[in-house]
């Protein structure tokens, strides 16, 4: 759909932009044809709840799909105020939508297509690790329940819900109303008030909902009399449903009332909320015509402790906290949780000699080691404190019930060791006094004798039969029978074979403990040394969250096993290490990553580690060139840094307890590891090569090395490595070979490093780096990285630094970058503005970086170094060129439209700049340009430049007012002046010459000028030159 449309007309379909429509037939008068464009398309699960996907590359999809999130997020970075990162994403949104653009048109090459997709994921994944920055919440206020036919209390219990997987998201936040629909606690706002936190970003979708489930507490039939019964049972009530994408488009600070729908038959209650979702209708109707649920929801954006900032109000009156099921998407250290969430799913029930179903009620125990009744600890949901049971929710006459109801056991950590939940089956009958009768019971331990907890998944729990006046209490004489059928022993068909059973799903959300047991094995390690090999290989298996739970015990146990048997087992170490280091660099454990560090200067204790971790990461790039497969070694490569973090800290342990034993031995694997390196790095590739991936890999993590190194090499020595491993790469690339851009980028940290901001490493680093930047510039590739490198270079020299270095680096990047920074700017001011977004991302926002860094580069040079580099051109010709170079870029940097109109001050420093470079430049056209050396177009450009620089408007001190002409005077002096005396002196040096250029020359008052104006052309000349002596002035006016 490329527009939205109303369908107000007979018979229309309301249409929203975006959303996919499948015509089965050719349609007549719904909407216009003009508001949608055809795919093909195929489709998915067909029927009921089929899928619409178009046949078109995966890649478009992929591309359509982010662009609509990033744009939400866009949107939001502009409400918080993050400009910078706003007009990033902005810039990359616009890069993806040209190259869409490329691929939808279909002309390019296979290999070009090929290149297009990989710049494409490339810049995907660049977006989808900001998704960490975007956390919500949703912040829900239970009002009322507005209903005709009230008149008993109601339990009402919201949860977000996952309309594509068909689960839900988050546990349940529940609310108690009185007879009259209001909630029964008013005065305790946490009680009708929460936030579900911690959604994603990919949680704001329309199929993710907040679903509503609503008991009432009363009688069997609501219609029944009084004095039938008195007992009450929670039965359902209605349910309601809203698409949390609606509340993006919603005003938020309207209520929303959301209609109750109840089921047609009460046995599919369990997924009536499925019903209205889908929109099966006839499954469901309205509750009551006037029954609506009045509640306020309202999305919130931010991290919680900025939300507690934002709306103090709200949390200091009170809200309760509802969690997503599960951890959010970034796990952050020192985080406490111990959360096992059952689900009552279904029963299997006999009839149990009656004539019709039973009415079958669940009581939930949680039971202790000793078989105590825990107290407190079963939770129907977030919002009301837990109680000490649970009871279900009744469905009338069902022997095959189906609840789908979640509780939730924030048991502790200490007390899971030996406990046990027990479930007691009662048939509630409504005749007599409307008794509770147990007639069996189920039960599941949560913990296994080895330390595991009970599995995530549904389980078949064995429904024990018992008489209606069985003692349960003494839990002992039914837990040495079986609970699961599925861990019964195969000589036990009697048990297995019967037809009655209790389904429950269980779900543990622990920062302590673990159903996995390949990690307590792993942990245990010494307890089951034969395990060893099985548990390092598997742990690249168990899940990350697992893994960061354990992360300290889990990196003892590695250099534990490494420190004990680092000849049989270092490899394997080494590669289990290099996995958990990787998985921190997902954005989902990245906070992990402080915990590391916290570990490896706190705790860490392998002072002998270093040497197995340099001999296998030396083992592992030797065979680099001659590997088949570059992905494990790639992998080793990216862990890089930590490697590093692992092998100096071992080396600081060591040295420290044994007084700086083995430093040359130490020295020297250092030295060859490095010599390693080289090699690998030197070695030219073609562009497809996997060697190519991997040395770009290792350039992407080698600088943030150099901080480790620093801790026990000199400056110098790093420098060295640095240089040398850097100058090994190849002299020569082509220009579409992705290590080129990587190349640049490690240039760009190198010279952003802690490192490369010594003047004593800088001088070593120096030469390297403008030879790569040189290259990149002469070819106009990769600018803006190009601009940033040359940025930071020139912000670390001072003019005020009088030490040689200082002076010799100022030498160095003008002998380099002088003329091909002029080059530069010449190509991107005088080259046409390209139509693709790439391009011109490209070109576009530099021309200013280029021109700062050619004035900053200008002001640093001295007498010397302006000496130095006119004496370096061998050939007239070459000055010649150089000349009209700079003067032609002189003439571009005095344009009107080269600052905003405002930047007075920049065009004050520029033309002060300017000035000083011609006043030195000027020798040099007198000692090579005159008499029988006279080159008329040199003169020519050089007169041309200066009358357009005497007549720019911001230097026209008349027009200022009287205190700005002051301070310009004071710091600048009349600029006019200083280059209408050069003027005057160049010109007297014609001689004879001037006859070529048709000009006359006379001095008038500067009283009788009544402004310094002029104009140039082939044929006349008119300059101001303005000289002061004593108290006299004068004007001398060139024709």
């Amino acid at each position: 759909v490329l527009a939205s449309f109303r369908g107000t007309v007979q018979h229309g379909l309301p249409l929203e932009i975006g959303d996919t429509v499948l015509f089965i037939l050719s349609p007549q008068g719904i909407f216009p044809c003009t508001y949608v464009h055809l795919k093909n398309a195929h489709i998915k699960n067909k029927g009921q709840f089929e899928t619409v996907i178009p046949t078109e590359d995966s890649v478009i999809t992929e591309m359509t799909s982010t662009l609509r999130d990033w744009g939400a997020m866009w949107k939001r970075l502009y409400v918080k105020n993050e400009g910078d990162l706003f007009h990033r994403l902005w810039h990359v949104m616009n890069e993806i939508l040209d190259l869409r653009r490329q691929v939808l048109v279909g002309h390019l090459t296979n290999d070009r297509m090929k290149d297009v997709k990989q710049h494409i994921t490339a810049r995907l994944d660049w977006g989808n690790e900001l998704d960490w920055c975007f956390t919500h919440h949703l912040f829900v206020h239970m009002k009322s329940l507005m209903s005709s036919n009230l008149g008993e209390e109601l339990e009402v219990f919201f949860h977000i819900y996952d309309g594509r997987e068909n689960r839900p998201l988050s546990e349940r936040f529940f609310v108690r109303l009185n007879k009259n629909g209001v909630p029964k606690s008013p005065e305790k706002t946490e009680r009708q008030c929460t936030l579900f936190v911690d959604l994603g970003s990919s949680d704001l979708r329309k199929d993710v909902y907040i679903v509503v489930h609503i008991m009432r507490i009363g009688r069997m039939g609501a219609g029944e009399k009084k004095n039938l019964c008195s007992t009450q049972y929670r039965r359902p009530f209605g349910c309601a449903v809203v698409s949390i994408a609606d509340l993006l488009t919603a005003d938020s600070k309207d209520d929303h009332l959301l209609k109750v729908y109840a089921c047609t038959t009460e046995s599919e209650w369990y997924q009536i909320h499925e019903n209205i979702i889908r929109k099966v209708n006839s499954r469901y109707n309205l509750s009551g015509s006037n029954t609506g649920l009045a509640v306020s929801l309202q999305l919130l954006h931010g991290d919680i402790e900025q939300l507690r900032r934002e709306y103090m109000v709200l949390f200091t009156r009170g809200v309760s906290i509802t969690k997503k099921l599960g951890f959010s998407d970034i796990i952050m250290p020192g985080e406490m949780r111990n959360d096992l969430y059952v689900t009552l799913e279904k029963g299997e029930f006999e009839k149990g000699g009656k004539s019709v179903a039973r009415n079958v009620e669940i009581t939930v125990y949680v039971l202790d080691i000793e078989g105590q009744v825990m107290k407190s600890y079963v939770a129907a949901g977030s919002g009301e404190p837990g109680g000490d049971e649970y009871h279900s929710f009744v469905l009338y006459h069902n022997n095959s019930p189906r609840w789908a109801e979640q509780i939730k056991l924030p048991i502790p950590v200490d007390m899971f060791r030996g406990a046990h939940v027990r479930f007691e089956f009662r048939h509630c009958s409504t005749k007599d006094k409307g008794e509770k009768k147990l007639f069996g019971y189920s039960f599941v331990h949560l913990m296994q004798e080895d330390g595991r907890t009970l599995p995530d998944g549904t389980h078949e729990l064995i429904i024990h039969k018992c008489e209606e006046n069985a003692n349960l209490q003494d839990s002992s004489r039914y837990l040495k029978l079986p609970f699961s059928k599925a861990n019964l022993p195969g000589n036990n068909q009697a048990v297995k074979g019967t037809k009655e059973s209790f389904w429950i799903t269980s779900f543990l959300c622990s920062t302590k403990l673990t159903q996995n047991g390949d990690m307590l094995d792993l942990l245990k390690w010494r307890a089951h040394p034969e395990r060893i090999n099985d548990s390092l290989s598997k742990l690249k298996e168990i899940d990350g969250s697992e893994i960061v739970k354990f992360l300290q015990d889990t990196l003892d146990t590695l250099f534990g096993i490494l420190d004990e048997s680092s000849q049989r087992y270092g490899l394997k170490v080494f590669d289990c290490l290099v996995h958990i280091i990787n998985l921190l660099q997902d954005s989902k454990f990245q906070h992990f990553k402080p915990v590391m560090d916290t570990y490896i200067e706190s705790h860490f204790a392998g002072a002998l580690s270093y040497r197995d971790l340099i001999k296998v990461l030396k083992w592992y790039v030797d065979r680099i060139i001659d590997a088949e497969h570059q992905d494990h070694i790639q992998q080793v490569l990216k862990a890089t840094e930590y490697i590093f973090k692992y092998i100096i800290q071992s080396r600081r342990l060591f040295a420290l307890a044994t007084g700086g034993q083995s430093e040359e031995e130490f020295r020297c694997c250092v030295h060859e590891l490095f010599m390693s390196i080289r090699f690998f790095l030197s070695q030219e590739n073609k562009i497809t090569s996997p060697v190519t991936q991997t040395q770009a890999v290792f350039l992407r993590t080698f600088p943030a090395v150099y901080g480790e190194l620093l801790k026990i090499f000199t400056v110098r020595e790093v420098a060295g490595f640095v240089r040398e491993t850097l100058g090994s790469l190849p002299a020569t690339a082509h220009a579409e070979c992705p290590l080129e851009a990587v190349k640049l980028h490690c240039i760009a940290e190198t010279v952003e490093s802690q490192l490369y901001t010594n003047p004593e490493s800088r001088c070593i680093l120096l030469p390297v780096v403008l030879r790569l930047l040189q290259a990149h510039m002469q070819e106009q590739r990769d600018l803006v990285m190009c601009v940033r490198i040359l940025t930071s270079m020139l912000s670390l020299i001072r003019k005020e630094d009088s030490e040689p270095v200082v002076s010799e680096e100022v030498d160095l990047i003008v002998d380099s970058l002088l003329v091909v920074l002029m080059r530069t700017i010449l190509e991107i001011t005088n080259r046409p503005q390209p139509a693709g977004t790439n391009m011109r991302l490209q070109f576009q926002d530099i021309t200013g970086e280029f021109v700062a860094c050619l004035l900053a580069l200008l002001r640093q040079m001295s007498d010397k170094h302006y000496q130095q580099l006119l004496q370096a051109f061998t050939s007239k010709d070459d000055l010649r060129d150089f000349l009209l170079q700079i003067f032609t870029v002189f003439r571009i940097l005095i344009r009107p439209e080269m600052f905003p109109k405002d930047w007075t001050v920049m065009r004050l420093v520029t033309n002060n700049v300017i000035i000083t470079t011609v006043l030195y430049l000027s020798d040099a056209l007198r000692k090579n340009f005159l008499n029988e050396k006279f080159d008329y177009k040199v003169w020519d450009s050089y007169f041309y430049l200066s009358v357009i620089f005497i007549n720019q408007p911001c230097l026209q001190l008349e027009s200022f007012s009287p205190s700005k002409r002051k301070r310009v005077l004071e710091k600048y002096g009349d600029m006019r002046v200083m280059m209408g005396c050069e003027i005057f002196s160049m010109w007297q040096n014609l001689g004879t010459i001037t006859v070529t250029f048709s000009f006359s020359f006379r001095i008038t008052p500067l009283d009788s000028c009544s402004s310094l104006r002029g104009t140039y052309s082939s044929t006349a000349c008119e300059s101001a030159c303005c000289k002061r002596r004593h108290q006299n002035q004068f004007v001398c006016v060139l024709y």
